[in-house]
């Protein structure tokens, strides 16, 4: 799991009803990189209906089926009408968000996202403890310009330990996409288009205090749940369906 700055991600609750709010436990996670000094951890929970913290700035609260800004519609799956909008940002050399992706994202996407349930936004938030995150996230952005994104997410994360060892992220975007579609992506990669929009997310990460990869920020109605670190899909299912059945 990657991990920036101190601490892990808590928003405070700004609302009354906290009690009925489910948790998040994640029994057997895997524990987090530490960059510097970092405070020691407490178990990652999805706390009550909460904003970022009153000094950051954030997205301004939205009605259940308006849109969040800056999405790219190329790394966005399912409905934009869903009852539930999850954010998720991610750094493709990242273990957890390995981990989230091979264990959870899948069964998500067959069930939740491809049903109208929930809109699932790809957010990229690479982290300068690793070297290759970056271009990963270039390589990622471009396939997705020319329909590819969930080819290349696959590919980047099911080989994320040998292209960490070797820096080949090109060798193994290639080796899934035609040659025209590399050479699409390469051009798009070194033309360094893509960097604002990269940026864009960063920032936007920590407008709402993220502060580790992955990390989940579930919309529903007008309230916002952050969750930091892997989940497993039954937990993640439990989550969403007392979400969907809020009145």
């Amino acid at each position: 799991m990657g991990l920036l700055a101190v601490g892990v991600l808590q928003i405070p609750s700004l609302h009354k009803s906290a009690g009925t709010v489910p948790q998040l436990a994640k029994p057997g996670a895997e524990s987090p990189e530490p960059v510097g000094a970092a405070s020691a951890l407490q178990p990652p929970v999805i706390p009550a209906p909460a904003v970022a913290a009153k000094e950051a700035p954030r997205p301004a609260p939205r009605q259940a089926a308006g849109p969040l800004a800056d999405i790219d519609p190329r790394l966005a799956f399912g409905s934009k009408t869903a009852p539930v909008t999850i954010e998720i940002f991610s750094d493709f050399q990242c273990p957890a968000c390995k981990s989230l992706y091979m264990a959870t994202n899948r069964q998500l996407m067959d069930t939740y996202v491809s049903t109208g349930k929930v809109y699932l936004i790809h957010r990229d938030f690479p982290l300068a403890m690793h070297a290759h995150s970056r271009v990963a996230a270039q390589y990622a952005r471009a396939s997705a310009h020319i329909g590819k994104f969930e080819q290349v997410e696959q590919a980047l994360f099911q080989n994320r330990e040998k292209w960490e060892q070797t820096g080949d992220v090109d060798g193994t975007v290639a080796a899934g996409l035609t040659p025209a579609e590399i050479n699409k992506v390469r051009a798009l990669v070194k033309s360094g288009s893509l960097d604002a929009a990269i940026e864009k997310d960063i920032a936007l990460g920590h407008a709402y205090k993220v502060n580790q990869t992955p990390t989940m920020i579930f919309h529903v109605k007008d309230q916002t749940y952050p969750y930091a670190g892997p989940v497993s899909y039954d937990i993640l299912r439990q989550f969403l369906e007392q979400l969907l059945n809020q009145k």
